[in-house]
């Protein structure tokens, strides 16, 4: 509020308001208050006697009312029963009712209210007043509670005021503007002229209130952006250096910076000025590089200029040179005591990465040290950022950084920063004995904190190493004599001794870099037995733990007698599972001795590749909600997850073609049918899926061929298959979509109906229908042509024909749709995965329409390629089929 509206036009009135007793004593009494009922009671009293005024409707006793309501308001009581007298006070001729009948409408009322379409000519009219202090109260009102109604109707007022003589009218209209352009954006055109006139101000509150309208009207009018690049830029740039460069101004200096709100404002109009434009860009780069140079940083208020100097570098079209100084000044701050700033600093490195990777690492020492700052926030903050910064060639160093703060962190902090850890040497590993070194240092300082996929993750590794198999076993036990508290280290430990036992105790494959140890077998069966007698073990590392020990009964026949006698012991616990499982181990040992060699040998090495996709959510056998296949696979194979494709809704139904029935299978359930076939002595090939996938699903009577094939779950119950349906299990899930796959010459699977015959290709003569184009692009164009099979009017043969438009060539070419739970999709293998330039290939789909005749056919797809080696993605929905399919 201007100088001297506080004490211009005196009147009675406001004198009996401020100086009267009965606000006050209102006041007085709800401070008195003990409780909370008490202080209802006297609001309750309070507001019966406003209301009873209201009704009497006494214009004396009015603005006291309303006085005493926005009291009762900010106490957080309903007051609004006396919203009506803040508009009687505004239509009042005299400026102190006008005041408080303006404040009462600020904090009473608010933009949704629909009483306020009946003030909306009192604005227009004080927004005409003679006296400008009653403009300045329509100005500040409409400031704050514009509507979107009321800023199309007094946008010309407001616009007119932009160019009155008194500056705090013009200052107060340009912020009024702000509020109606944010409103009403159709409006910004009509304010472009005048907002260009305030940035010529000399007066500082004009220019910083012009400044902030031009910022608004850039950012929601491209026409006002690009008249303000052409125009205004230099000016700006101009004003901004007359500020940096000007001498001490005591009205405008905060702690050495003169006036740093309007730094701060002409750097942020400057920001959006240069993003984009290469020219309105090299114009501010001299002074961007004076302000980040000149600037103080030992005050917050010269922090906070730098700091938004540094936003626009980073935002503008600027060279690298620049750019390392703004990521200098941010280094800096990583230094500062105080915590805000340096917070912001690391969340503008973090974006700062994407520009020069290499000047950020230059502080990375100084980063490390803020992830072992006593802030929760910062230091989340700095690990982030430290995982940004890992690459292949300090991988090394950073882990070695972050493991060894991690023996001193502060145990909440331990699950951040052991989840990043696993994480960076997941992703950087140089080699595998370095990755079994890294987690095993993890799981000893932070075992508990681990999550099951990151240990889970270790013993694939782990089986995949096989020369590394006695170095790890070794490692773990002398980890596990130590770290015994930590659960999943001793898992891990339990699981690679009852593997590798035999190797632990006769030192096969020594590295040079290892000392020998003398491990009897007894040590062995120690430690496993420890897990199980444990109290504070839960029931995966004691079933874990007997099955190891079964395990060791065979590769430590000497002291088979003293496991027996451990196994034994469980039958009593009250946990059934373990119950179950010491009885089951018990008669193994007992009475089946002559095959429990072959029943408990080493595991076989697990497929690392799928383990991978599988933990990534991109293998049908855990339903995926990745938008892309993780990885590539040719046309022809199944390649996309079971997941609602392209934004089809719960109804919607996935297809990708695969080369046969049982490769389908076999990549559906993660197993590997023609191996397990072979052991069996079966012929490979789709009948063994079939017969498998039959006896899942109760459908005809079980196969040999299942007695013979397993889906080991190592990592819940390592080495023993108790039920090789459980890892199965996904196929009786409600939620698991139709899969339509390509059939085999032999037949085709539908997990709903079992094995079916393949209907005959050949289509009839039924009705002809025109061909369509299905979609075209600028490379690409897919037609559509369709024929009927013969006897089933449902189904719809389509052949599909790719055109490529463009003179590159297509590689890894596939092809996927998605249709809704009405349709059912069959895709064939394409002709090719690789479509030549300007040439074409082939594929045959076969929908069956369950509501033929009511429902038209309707499909999403889409197609992914490779040129010059770089991924394309297309998609497109498809709603122009024929009618009659």
């Amino acid at each position: 509020m201007p100088a001297g509206e506080g004490t211009a036009l005196p009147h009675p009135i406001m004198n009996s308001i401020f100086s009267g007793t009965r606000l006050r004593d209102m006041i007085r009494s709800i401070r008195a208050c003990k409780t909370a009922a008490e202080e209802r009671g006297v609001v309750r009293k309070e507001c019966a006697d406003i209301r009873a005024s209201i009704n009497e409707n006494d214009p004396h006793d009015r603005h006291r009312n309303l006085a005493k309501l926005m009291f009762i308001h900010m106490l957080g009581y309903p007051t609004h029963f006396g919203q009506m007298e803040c508009l009687k006070l505004i239509a009042s001729p005299g400026f102190p009712e006008k005041r408080i009948g303006y404040l009462g409408l600020m904090l009473l009322l608010d933009e949704r209210q629909e009483v306020l379409m009946l003030v909306t000519n009192s604005l227009k009219q004080d927004l005409n007043h003679t006296n400008q202090y009653v403009v300045g109260l329509a100005l500040c009102a409409l400031g704050n509670i514009c509507s979107a109604e009321m800023a199309r109707d007094l946008a010309p007022e407001v616009e007119r005021l932009i160019q009155f003589r008194d500056p705090n009218i013009r200052k107060k209209a340009a912020l009024c503007s702000t509020r109606i352009v944010r409103k009403v954006p159709d409006l910004a055109e009509n304010f472009i002229n005048a907002a260009s006139s305030l940035l010529k101000e000399k007066h500082h509150g004009v220019l910083i209130t012009g400044v902030q309208l031009c910022y608004e009207l850039c950012t929601i009018n491209d026409e006002a952006l690009e008249y303000f690049r052409k125009k205004c830029t230099e000016g700006l740039i101009k004003t901004l250096r007359d500020i940096t460069n000007s001498a001490y101004q005591p009205e405008y200096d905060v702690a050495g910076i003169t006036d740093p709100f309007l730094h701060i404002r002409l750097l942020k109009l400057l920001r959006v000025l240069g993003h984009g434009d290469a020219d309105a860009s090299d114009l501010m780069t001299d002074i961007l590089a004076q302000v980040a140079t000149k600037t103080e940083s030992n005050k917050n208020a010269g922090n906070a200029v730098l700091y938004e100097c540094v936003e626009t570098i980073m935002a503008i079209e600027d060279t690298s040179s620049l750019r390392v100084l703004a990521i200098n000044i941010l280094g800096r701050f990583l230094s500062n005591r105080d915590n805000n700033i340096r917070y912001v600093a690391l969340n503008m490195l973090m974006k700062a990465i994407a520009f020069d990777d290499q000047a950020v690492q230059r502080h990375r020492v100084t980063i490390l040290e803020c992830v072992k700052d006593p802030d929760a926030s910062i230091r989340k903050r700095a690990l982030e950022l430290v995982s940004l910064l890992v690459n292949e060639n300090n991988v090394k160093q950073l882990t070695k950084e972050l493991i060894d703060y991690l023996e001193i962190s502060d145990e909440d902090f331990k699950e951040d920063l052991s989840a990043k850890i696993c994480s960076i040497v997941e992703k950087f590993s140089p080699e595998k004995i370095w990755y079994i070194d890294q987690m095993l240092k993890v799981l000893s300082e932070a075992g508990k904190f681990v999550k099951d996929d990151v240990w889970h993750a270790l013993i694939v590794v782990i089986s995949n190493a096989s020369e590394l198999h006695g170095y790890t076993v070794r490692a773990l036990y002398k980890a596990v004599l130590t770290y015994s508290e930590q659960e999943t280290l001793v898992r891990v430990a339990i699981w690679c001794i009852g593997e590798y036992g035999d190797l632990l105790v006769n030192n096969v494959g020594m590295l040079g870099i290892e000392d020998p140890i003398t491990v009897t077998e007894s040590d062995a069966v120690d430690v496993v037995e420890d897990a199980i007698t444990r109290h504070n073990s839960d029931m995966t590392t004691k079933a874990m733990a007997l099955v190891a020990l079964l395990k060791l009964s065979s590769r430590f026949p000497s002291i088979s007698e003293r496991i027996k006698d451990i196994i034994v012991k469980q039958k009593g616990s009250l946990l059934l599972e373990m119950q179950q499982r010491a009885i089951e181990f018990n008669s193994i040992v007992d009475r089946h001795k002559n095959i429990r060699p072959s029943l408990v040998e080493r595991m076989p090495v697990l497929d690392e590749a799928t383990f991978n996709v599988r933990r990534a959510g991109s293998l049908p056998a855990s339903v995926s909600t990745m938008a892309k296949p993780s990885v590539s696979i040719p046309n022809g194979v199944a390649a996309a997850p079971l997941v609602d494709l392209l934004d089809l809704g719960s109804d919607d139904i996935m297809a990708a073609p695969s080369s046969s029935g049982a490769d389908f299978l076999q990549d559906l359930l993660g197993v590997d049918l023609g191996s397990s076939s072979a052991q069996s002595g079966a012929t490979p090939g789709p009948k063994a899926g079939a017969d498998l996938l039959m006896d899942i699903l109760s459908i005809g009577t079980p196969s040999p061929a299942q007695n013979n094939t397993s889906s080991v779950d190592l990592l819940s119950t390592p080495g023993i298959n108790k039920n090789p349906s459980n890892a199965l299990d996904t196929l009786s899930s409600p939620a698991l979509p139709h899969i339509a796959t390509t059939a085999s010459a032999g037949g085709m699977f539908d997990l709903l109906d079992g094995l079916t015959p393949s209907p005959s290709k050949e289509a009839t003569n039924g009705p002809a229908y025109p061909p369509i184009v299905a979609y075209e692009s600028s490379t690409l164009k897919i037609e559509f042509t369709f024929s009927k099979s013969s006897g089933n009017p449902q189904e719809t043969n389509v052949q599909a024909t790719f055109i490529n438009l463009s003179p590159n060539t297509f590689t890894d070419f596939i092809f996927q749709a998605a249709v809704p739970k009405f349709l059912q999709l069959h895709l064939d293998p394409a002709s090719s995965n690789t479509l030549p330039a300007s040439g074409n290939i082939t594929q045959n789909l076969r929908v069956t329409n369950s509501q033929h005749g009511k429902k038209s056919l309707v499909m999403r797809m889409r197609i992914g390629y490779k040129v010059n080696g770089k991924d394309v993605l297309e998609e497109g929905q498809i709603n122009n089929f024929p009618r009659g399919l």
